[in-house]
């Protein structure tokens, strides 16, 4: 009786665990969220936060209504997908609630990797259709094939808590979408033959952000790979290698660094920490210290590898390094399986498969965790390609390039910051304006600079004439505001082209992108007051567009904030001391 209430207890402590699990597995949205806003610039901040809010609230919408019939329902098409069953709707009394629960969270990482990858430059509508695609088809119907009862699992192939099915499903649908969205504007230079000549760093805004991101995630990992187990032993072991491999390939990556660049590399250290929670995943369960090390050893290089390939071979851009973190750790942690399981391990027993290579095993296990990896990812590119396709030859995938220098945070949501209170622009102790990589349009050369950039970094407004047919006189006032530091260079330019009048104001202003009147939560916005510099002047002989191009020449940096043009018509200038008007009155000869 005494083992019989034991077994029960354990039993429900388990089932508890197994949730609890699940909500360490949840919380890990907010690690994605800080690591990815703190890798990416300030300007689109706000935007990345919706996008991992929206992963998960879109992807329990699909989950409930598709996802979850074809990832648990019972097989049809011989173990290719679930059969679909709204038990959920009609049977809830008798629903497995802990199970959909459980494996919700799950398909919501899956979508949330893909995030970083195509950051700064997807389109927000865009991007919920395939987290939408990705949550209610790609990832329920290949997981089937392994946690499902699918025809991967009654092959032997193993993956115990998603090296194959979540990272490298996600890695590849990262990869993909950021080959096809194209990188960032000023990611690359290029000669006139569009060769790749330079690779420009866009560092991140704010690496504490990302270190606590990264620490969330590592938390949470102890739910995403000991949640499903179901002694104590077993969780005991999945706990230490979970520990273990992360540890080693942050230690490994920060060597390598060190030795090859003179310095340790802080971004990629955390990205190496991630990496090897990554690649630890499939195998945890099976594997001991001693390969959870070697595993971890592997996934630190393969970090630095990944991201090296990407910027100078492949040229894909991934601002946070999600391609090799999830989709090279994926393959070589599902690979690992292979290698490394071995019968001491806890798991060993219940997992049901083969010793691996390096522990007597052969290649039996090594060659079925190649298969099911080949297999998965043949339905990964085939079904994301499809769909990044429909997506961007409908309602396109990328935004403008006016929008993507503004920031995604002011053109698709309206945000001026994210940070209440604070410029996107570094403001030193002398209040003069800074340039830094929030502000950086990729070209310093007016000359090469596209139209876009160009008005980017020094906006011209113009007054309406056709408005106001009394106002046209053939004469026009154009203000300038721009930095202090470029005055003198304006001044040169507006003398050299003929402009000598002119009046100078020193004054206090700021911009906020799509106009004045934002708002938070219905209440309009406080914005911060920056020193600027205000050149007025009232042409006629010389071409008012000359004058618009000479200012704009003279004040581009290549970064936002640049400065701003105003141009109005004006109906009539009189000379107080001669009574002169119109253009007379404009001369400085007497």
């Amino acid at each position: 009786m005494t083992e019989e209430i034991m077994e029960i207890l354990k039993g429900e402590i388990f089932s508890v665990w197994f949730l609890a699990g699940a909500a360490l597995v949840f919380w890990m949205q907010a690690g994605f969220a800080m690591c990815e806003a703190g890798f990416t610039r300030a300007k689109n901040a706000g935007n990345i936060i919706m996008k991992n809010l929206m992963d998960f609230c879109i992807g329990t919408v699909m989950w409930f209504i598709c996802g979850a019939s074809l990832m648990l329902g019972p097989d049809i098409l011989n173990g290719f997908a679930g059969g679909f069953s709204f038990d959920v709707f009609t049977d809830y009394g008798g629903f497995d609630y802990s199970a959909f629960v459980f494996n919700l969270v799950f398909c919501a990482t899956t979508a949330t990797i893909v995030s970083g990858s195509m950051a700064e430059r997807t389109k927000f509508s865009s991007y919920c259709v395939y987290s939408a695609v990705i949550s209610a088809v790609i990832y329920p119907i290949e997981a089937h094939w392994t946690w499902g009862g699918g025809f991967l699992a009654r092959w032997g192939f193993h993956d115990y808590a998603g090296s194959n099915c979540i990272h490298m499903v996600g890695g590849i649908c990262a990869f993909i979408g950021a080959w096809l969205l194209g990188p960032r504007i000023g990611k690359f230079e290029r000669d006139r033959s569009n060769k790749v000549t330079k690779v420009n760093a866009f560092p991140g805004h704010n690496l504490v952000i990302a270190a606590l991101g990264v620490f969330i995630l590592w938390l949470g990992w102890y739910g995403f790979n000991g949640a499903a187990a179901t002694d104590v032993p077993t969780l005991g072991s999945v706990f230490l290698t979970t520990t273990v491999a992360p540890s080693v390939a942050t230690v490994v990556c920060m060597l390598f660094t060190w030795i090859k660049y003179g310095k340790p590399d802080v971004s990629m250290c955390l990205n190496a920490s991630l990496a090897g929670l990554v690649a630890i995943t499939a195998p945890c369960d099976v594997a001991d210290c001693a390969g959870a090390a070697v595993i971890g050893a592997v996934s630190g290089l393969l970090v630095v590898f990944g991201v090296w390939f990407n910027d100078n071979v492949t040229h894909v851009d991934d601002p946070v390094g999600a391609v090799a973190v999830h989709m090279l750790n994926g393959i070589w942690g599902t690979l690992a399986v292979g290698l490394f399981a071995t019968d001491t391990a806890p798991g060993f027993a219940v997992a049901g498969i083969q010793e691996g290579l390096f522990y007597g095993g052969g290649f039996a296990q090594l060659g079925k965790q190649l298969g099911g990896m080949l297999v998965t990812a043949l339905w990964t590119v085939v079904t994301i390609y499809i769909a990044f396709m429909l997506i961007k030859n409908t309602i396109g995938l990328r935004v403008s390039e006016e929008e993507e220098l503004i920031g995604l945070d002011a053109t698709e949501h309206g945000l001026p910051s994210a940070y209440a209170g604070f410029s996107i622009m570094d403001i030193s102790n002398t209040m003069t304006m800074e340039v830094n990589e929030n502000t950086n349009l990729g070209s310093d050369s007016y000359e090469e600079a596209s139209e876009a950039r160009k008005n980017a970094a020094v906006r011209v407004v113009r007054a309406d004439e056709a408005a106001v047919p009394e106002m046209v006189s053939g004469i026009s006032k154009v203000v300038i505001i721009a930095k202090l530091s470029r005055y003198d260079v304006l001044k040169r330019a507006m003398n050299d082209l003929g402009v000598t009048g002119m009046t100078v104001t020193q004054v206090m202003g700021c911009g906020v992108q799509k106009g004045a009147g934002e708002k938070y939560r219905g209440v309009e916005i406080d914005t911060t007051l920056l020193p600027k510099v205000k050149l007025e002047v009232v042409v006629s002989a010389i071409p008012v567009d000359r004058v618009v191009e000479t200012a704009k020449k003279a004040l581009y940096t290549g970064h936002i904030g640049d400065g701003k043009i105003f141009v109005y018509p004006v109906s009539r200038v009189v000379k107080i001391r001669t009574g002169e008007e119109g253009f007379a009155a404009l001369q400085d000869v007497e």
